[in-house]
């Protein structure tokens, strides 16, 4: 196999890993292509709410003609035992030949461990293929290993002279349609969305995902609110019922011209009140 048959194919396991991004919970969204003969043979993404495993299902899918083929995979096959057996005894078990890996596996369960035991059954195993682009695929994963935090993304619109708006005008739109179908996809991948009090009050945004057949997929809306200003004819807290609202304010001992009552309105209409004392 040339160096750019493994790149194209290495290429589709990323995209394939992309299919469930955000949906996996804990565990990462890992792209699998099995190849034999040059030709594609079965490929898998991790399965919604993580299991199985991308690595099992393309095996499964592929059943003897797996024997001989290579694998690209966009994470190091897990090696612990959990719900499912590890993924490098599965690639031994159905005999595959060769195993290209884009990022190895921070887990301390794993890292290196996945490698071992493909080499010690014979299998050739290469790594570091796309490690880039595979990363940025694997990135909220990634940084919840290493850095022990959620993965942060910064999402601006900003006009050609640096602007973000017109004050005192409320929401104004900067962008265009592909823009705007580009944050929804991007909304739909990540776990909660976050804005300060004066962007929801200005702009009133609704912060779910509209684009048709992912509905269901919207994050939780989160609002940084030291005076817990957020009008409760707002859509984020009318529109609570249906997608979470968590509204982070300052400790009621802080705010002494709150109506109790406030509080309790907000609860009626299904947006969480979290009060993060030191925190906001």
């Amino acid at each position: 196999m040339s160096r750019a048959d493994d790149e194209r194919f290495m290429a589709r396991a990323i995209e394939v890993s992309l299919r469930h991004q955000g949906q996996t919970l804990t565990n990462p969204s890992v792209g699998c292509v099995l190849v034999k003969d040059g030709q594609i043979i079965a490929e898998a993404v991790t399965a919604i709410g993580g299991r199985p495993h991308a690595e099992r299902q393309a095996l499964e899918l592929a059943g003897e003609a797996a024997r001989g083929a290579t694998a690209y995979v966009t994470l190091e096959p897990c090696s612990h035992w959990g719900k499912t057996p590890p993924c490098a005894n599965a690639l031994v078990e159905y005999g595959v030949a060769r195993v290209v890996v884009a990022v190895d596996d921070p887990d301390e369960r794993v890292s290196g461990r996945g490698y071992q035991i493909l080499r010690d059954a014979g299998i050739v195993v290469e790594t570091g293929l796309l490690r880039a682009e595979a990363q940025r695929a694997l990135a909220g994963y990634l940084t919840r290993q290493v850095k022990k935090r959620p993965h942060v993304i910064l999402k601006l619109a900003v006009s050609a002279d640096g602007m973000i708006g017109r004050q005192g005008e409320g929401q104004i739109a900067i962008t265009g349609p592909e823009s705007r179908h580009a944050v929804h996809q991007l909304r739909a991948r990540c776990d909660c969305i976050l804005v300060g009090i004066r962007t929801a009050i200005a702009d009133d945004p609704e912060l779910t995902v509209r684009i048709a057949g992912l509905e269901n997929r919207s994050p939780v809306r989160i609002v940084l609110d030291r005076q817990f200003e957020l009008p409760l004819t707002s859509k984020l807290v009318r529109s609570a019922r249906e997608v979470p609202v968590v509204v982070a304010a300052l400790p009621p001992s802080a705010l002494p011209g709150i109506s109790p009552s406030r509080g309790r309105s907000m609860e009626r209409c299904s947006a969480l009140h979290r009060r993060l004392e030191g925190c906001v």
